[in-house]
């Protein structure tokens, strides 16, 4: 790109201010929508509990105006995972100047992958972690100790998990990006194998409740997904970052 075809940093702030507004409004649209279905939304959130709960048992609120924010921030919450792809591809829209034209082809299938693997990460969290770790929670009631879970302790609990893993799901997608951009190699990640997994459950460890089994299930993928990384960084590496750089470079000017 020739010096006089860059843009003022007074543009780049309005394009950042233009891609704001449609993301706020790509997640407004979604709650609006989410809202109306709010009920539906919240009883299957709360699904995985109420399956091992005993017969009988319910959520509770404790004060006048906890359901109604609950229902509030489940909406919101929806929005935005409807709306996180409109989000993530105005974020690689807003980028995409500052890439090379060979860089800007992938922006698309990125935001798919980063969708997907956010998406299957939420839902590993609520059809495999939930069950299994809400039985364990629930198996230290008596007879003289019943569980009266609220719905705002429940909602925060849940989000956060969900949350939680759909971002660390992301691993394999971030290390790819990272090789193809020539800072990592699979050697590095080879190499660092072990130390990876200490911060697996290190990580699990802060990430999820204070319970051996949630941290395994939360780690265990984790490993998975480093070593699917190893091959995605294998496949995707650039094998000669300097003359690739050189070359790109050639390209646009040309252009």
């Amino acid at each position: 790109m020739k010096e006089e075809d860059k843009a003022p940093f007074t543009a780049h702030l309005e394009e950042l201010r233009s891609r704001l507004i449609v993301s706020f409004v790509a997640v407004g649209v979604g709650f609006f929508v989410a809202y109306f279905f709010k009920e539906k939304l919240f009883e299957l959130l709360m699904k995985p509990l109420t399956d091992v709960m005993g017969e009988g048992d319910k959520l509770i609120f404790t004060n006048l105006p906890e359901a109604f924010f609950v229902y509030l921030k489940t909406a919101f919450l929806a929005g935005i995972m409807a709306a996180s792809p409109v989000i993530l591809y105005e974020f690689w829209k807003f980028v995409a100047p500052g890439l090379y034209k060979k860089e800007r082809v992938v922006i698309l299938p990125v935001v798919f992958l980063c969708s997907f693997f956010f998406i299957g990460g939420s839902l590993f969290g609520y059809f495999i972690v939930f069950p299994y770790g809400f039985k364990f929670f629930l198996g230290f009631a008596t007879e003289f100790i019943r569980p009266l879970p609220s719905m705002r302790e429940y909602f925060s609990f849940a989000s956060k998990l969900l949350i939680a893993f759909g971002v660390v799901f992301e691993l394999p997608l971030i290390i790819t990006l990272l090789s193809r951009l020539g800072l990592i190699s699979v050697e590095f990640l080879k190499k660092n194998r072990k130390y990876a997994l200490l911060l697996f459950f290190v990580g699990a460890a802060i990430l999820t409740p204070p319970d051996v089994i949630t941290q395994i299930m939360m780690a265990v993928p984790l490993m998975f997904l480093y070593e699917i990384s190893i091959i995605g960084a294998r496949i995707f590496a650039r094998k000669n970052p300097y003359e690739s750089e050189e070359n790109e470079e050639s390209s646009e000017k040309s252009d």
